[in-house]
């Protein structure tokens, strides 16, 4: 709750994709979401969307992916950041699928307490992985 007495919350990041089947697919298979929603109606604004993540959308933040055949260029670069128990495990998992790595593994210096890399997803978006010595929540 924010000073003004208003609660607020991450809900989701929106990501414009080139195919939206390839992302499902990286985002649930190699990262282990789950789609929560789909909309597919193309005939109303010509996209689809689906929304994935690691709980109900209504109680976790969830990624909008939008896929979007006729806007193959960016209009924005960003990174989202997800953290994840076993980051070298998960590393050797998304080697093995030939992901891009923006970052290989930096194990934590004096003074940190985070494992962190930099992959990217199938449409070039960087995604941080980072575990903390303490745990996910830590």
């Amino acid at each position: 709750m924010n000073d003004q007495g208003q609660e607020f919350r991450f809900r989701h990041t929106m990501l414009l994709v080139n195919n939206l089947d390839r992302s499902v697919a990286f985002y649930t298979n190699l990262l282990g979401m789950q789609v929560v929603r789909e909309l597919k109606e193309p005939e109303r604004d010509g996209r689809n969307i689906a929304y994935v993540g690691y709980g109900e959308e209504g109680t976790h933040p969830v990624l909008e992916l939008i896929e979007d055949a006729g806007n193959s260029d960016k209009p924005w670069a960003g990174h989202f950041a997800i953290a994840v128990a076993d980051l070298p495990a998960l590393i050797k998992k998304l080697e093995a699928a030939r992901v891009r790595f923006a970052l290989t593994m930096i194990k934590p210096e004096t003074g940190m307490n985070t494992y962190v890399a930099k992959i990217l997803d199938p449409d070039g978006f960087e995604i941080e992985l980072t575990q903390r010595k303490g745990g996910i929540y830590s």
